[in-house]
């Protein structure tokens, strides 16, 4: 299915542009080359980089709908693809019990009809792949290092084949591939098993001309003295070694609490006060306020101020 993906790379970066996420040249090519292959796409990176907004994007650029599984811990076969209706299977015994039909034929019928589609229940993964739909969706795998690396086992059948083993059904196999974004924030490795079957890219954080484009698109409220300023204190906090350095999605939301705020100009009180916005450990925190944030923002000055 190739109707309405992007024809070259330059149409899939000015595609995403247009949806507002400014794509490097890398990124779009990987994304052009997941689309025209069918192939799933890995993003890997630290978190705030923009990786599940990338799937967001391309559901709605294609036209698609987005099925999302998000990860965590403890995920299982019953959470991530499908689980039988174990309330409904009772109920049905007991309605197939008071009419006296659970022996010979009978009985047969009602063991087989126990584990039909009717009650089957469907999650992301089945669905994403159910041949019945009629639009094949974006699944977005979500954070998969949460998950246990068990899970990872059962995910080669979904992204080598598009298809899942249901022992009491057979196997679903989806007509038309679905577009498969999975993301990682690397809190550990993902098997190789898993990379091989994906085009793999790292999402990295901007530099500082890409990052004001983001910006300039994501608050077009934001005066460009302000976002200028915004971003090159982002970059500048990003130098500093921190448990957790802000994302990008952090830099979108203390443009907007500082223009909440009617913030002209950065100080160091507005930006010891707002710090919350852009750092999310306290130790980070406590780190920079006061005369460590003063600092920075007093050497940007310098630095911005003419020879």
């Amino acid at each position: 299915m190739t109707e309405g993906l992007p024809t070259s790379i330059e149409d899939t970066q000015q595609r995403l542009l247009g949806l507002d996420y400014v794509a490097d040249r890398q990124l779009s090519t990987t994304v052009f080359l997941a689309l025209r292959l069918q192939r799933p796409l890995f993003l890997e990176g630290e978190p705030g980089t923009g990786k599940t907004e990338i799937a967001k994007t391309l559901a709605t650029m294609l036209g698609r709908p987005l099925i999302r599984l998000q990860c965590h811990e403890g995920l299982d076969l019953a959470g991530a693809a499908y689980e039988w209706n174990y309330a409904r299977q009772m109920m049905e015994i007991r309605l197939a019990e008071a009419r006296g039909a659970t022996q010979g034929e009978a009985g047969a019928a009602l063991a087989k009809d126990l584990f039909s589609e009717r009650f089957l229940t469907r999650r992301a993964l089945l669905r994403a792949i159910d041949p019945a739909e009629p639009v094949p969706p974006v699944l977005l795998i979500d954070e998969l290092d949460r998950a246990d690396e068990p899970f990872e086992a059962f995910l080669l059948e979904v992204l080598s084949d598009y298809q899942i083993t249901v022992p009491e059904l057979g196997t679903v196999k989806a007509l038309v591939p679905p577009v498969v974004v999975l993301t990682s924030n690397r809190t550990r490795e993902i098997h190789d098993a898993v990379k091989r079957r994906c085009l793999y890219h790292w999402v990295d954080f901007p530099d500082a001309a890409r990052e004001l484009q983001i910006l300039q698109r994501r608050v077009p409220g934001a005066s460009a003295a302000l976002a200028a300023q915004v971003v090159a204190f982002v970059q500048k906090l990003r130098s500093v070694e921190m448990y957790k350095q802000p994302g990008i999605a952090e830099t979108i939301e203390w443009a907007r609490a500082l223009m909440e705020l009617d913030t002209v100009v950065l100080d160091p009180v507005v930006l010891n006060n707002t710090l919350g916005v852009l750092l999310k450990y306290q130790d980070d925190i406590a780190r920079m306020q006061g005369g460590e944030a003063a600092r920075l923002l007093e050497d940007l000055r310098r630095q911005a101020a003419p020879a």
